[in-house]
This record gives structure tokens, C-alpha cells and sequence, in this order.
């Protein structure tokens, strides 16, 4: 396991601030998680910090997974009573099952508004998740133009603003909050390899070697023994690391542990999920 990965930017900490005073005034939280590994993109804390509040969780990066594994997900959430919305936010594919999940969420709120003899509003739902799982793209999608600022790196959203998506949708587009602990150091390693997190919290040669081990665990070694032309079964991750630098890089570590994460982030080494729904 590398060393501890700990990262808490100075603007979370009042982002998350902020959120949790918006909370008040949304009805429904639209929660984005990397399909890639849904569970260790979830942050703990949301379940307590939304309450009773209508969620619906919305599986972002679905192109980045085999279809079989996106179904077993589905059913998966399916036996926890979620219906997921599963997206590609780059592409815009699944955007518009998220509008119609979120007014069905708030229909509830407008129900109550009008048999209490007041007109019904736009639904005001937040978007919300860990750094980098693709919120403000989603966002963009939604609106049909880009609004908010969106890159492939982790805390690019600095500042809470409402975006208006239709006459009946108004939406919080939110920084990305992480626990100002990671506890979980399987879950830091997880958000490292798909840069869900910022990229000072980690060393890359440490991370592509976990991410070696990682799909050697999986049974998905195939991916790396096609691509590079080098079998991970008889090293550990570390060696892997080496071996691929004296193999292709004339023995630069650095570069070839950058050229694993970057080749697996851009989805060059084919569509592999890091969990599995057990």
C-alpha cells in the first residue's frame, strides 16, 4: 500500500461550508459517482448530510465500463430500492433521464406548494460528489452550453452558483467535497489511479504500481499484457512499473508510471471498472 494519501484544498473546506447551508434550500441532490468505482466515489458524509431528502444517483463515466458490469451495477442498485441514472456526461448520453429524474423528485415539493394554494416552481436540485467525477460536464450537458468551467483534473469548481436548466429545473452546481480525512486508504488509492482527487496528494509510481496490483487482483491483467506487451502475473506492481521503464522508457520509472495512469484515465487501455458490486 503507498504512503498515506491525504488531500484537503483550502476551498473545500468553505465549499462544504456553503453546501450544507444550501442543502436547505434544495429539494432533490443529484449525487455523481465515478462509474469506474462507484463505491469508493461516494462520500461518506452525504447520507447524513442530506437527510430525507429525495437523491438520485447518477453513475457518471458509464462508457469507461463494459456494458455486462454496468448491468450488474444497475441491478445491484436496483436491490438497494435506487434507480440509477447512468451517464456520459462528455457525450450527453443518459443527461435526460437525469432532468426526468430530479422533476420526479421534486414533484413531491410542487404537490404540497399547490394544495396549499401556492404555484408551483422550478425544482432546485444540487449537484454533488467527490472532485473530477464529472459534475460541471454534466451540468454543461444538461443546460446545452457550456455555464461552468470543466476539466479532466480535480478541483476545477471553486465557488457554489445556481444554473438555471430550464423553467422547471434550477440547478446548484457545487465544488467537489471530499472527507477532510481519507480513512480508507483502498478508496485514496481508487480515487488516485482516475484522478478523482488532486494529483500533489500522490506519488505516481506508487499509485501505477497499486493500480498494477489492483487489476492483476481483478483477473484484468490482459489489459496491460496487450498493451504494453509485458505480463504483470509473475511481479508485483512495482516490478511492472520497472520493467515497463526498461522496456519502453529506457528505464524511466516516472515516465512509464505516468503513461500507465494517463493510458487507463483516458480509457486507452480499454474500459476497466476497479469494483465490482459484491
Amino acid at each position: 500500500m503507498p504512503q498515506p494519501i491525504q488531500w484537503y484544498p483550502g476551498h473545500i473546506a468553505k465549499a462544504e461550508r456553503q453546501l450544507k447551508e444550501q442543502l436547505n434550500r434544495v429539494d432533490v441532490v443529484l449525487e455523481v459517482l465515478d462509474a469506474r468505482i462507484p463505491f469508493a466515489s461516494h462520500h461518506p458524509q452525504v447520507d447524513e448530510w442530506i437527510g430525507e431528502k429525495p437523491r438520485v444517483v447518477v453513475v457518471n463515466r458509464r462508457d469507461m465500463i463494459p456494458s455486462e458490469i454496468l448491468s450488474q451495477w444497475r441491478d445491484w442498485y436496483q436491490a438497494q430500492k435506487i434507480q440509477p441514472v447512468f451517464t456520459d456526461a462528455k457525450k450527453g448520453t443518459g443527461v435526460k433521464g437525469v432532468i426526468k429524474a430530479a422533476q420526479l423528485a421534486g414533484k413531491a415539493m410542487n404537490d404540497r406548494r399547490i394544495s396549499r394554494g401556492m404555484r408551483p416552481r422550478p425544482v432546485r436540485a444540487v449537484v454533488m460528489g467527490l472532485p473530477n467525477v464529472g459534475k460541471s460536464a454534466l451540468i454543461n450537458r444538461l443546460v446545452g452550453k457550456k455555464v461552468v468551467e470543466s476539466a479532466r483534473k480535480a478541483g476545477v469548481t471553486k465557488q457554489l452558483r445556481w444554473v438555471r436548466i430550464s423553467d422547471q429545473i434550477e440547478m446548484l452546481d457545487a465544488p467537489g467535497v471530499i472527507p477532510w480525512k481519507l480513512d480508507d486508504q483502498h478508496n485514496a488509492v481508487k480515487l488516485a489511479i482516475c484522478e478523482d482527487i488532486g494529483a500533489a496528494s500522490y506519488d505516481n509510481q506508487l499509485v501505477a504500481a497499486a493500480m498494477v496490483d489492483l487489476l492483476v487482483e481483478l483477473n484484468l491483467e490482459q489489459h496491460l499484457t496487450e498493451r504494453y506487451d509485458l505480463d504483470p502475473l509473475d511481479m508485483s506492481g512495482e516490478d511492472y512499473v520497472i520493467a515497463l521503464g526498461d522496456h519502453r522508457f529506457q528505464g524511466d520509472r516516472e515516465r512509464s508510471a505516468v503513461t500507465l495512469l494517463n493510458e487507463f484515465r483516458k480509457g486507452i487501455l480499454g474500459q476497466i471498472p476497479l469494483e465490482l458490486p459484491n
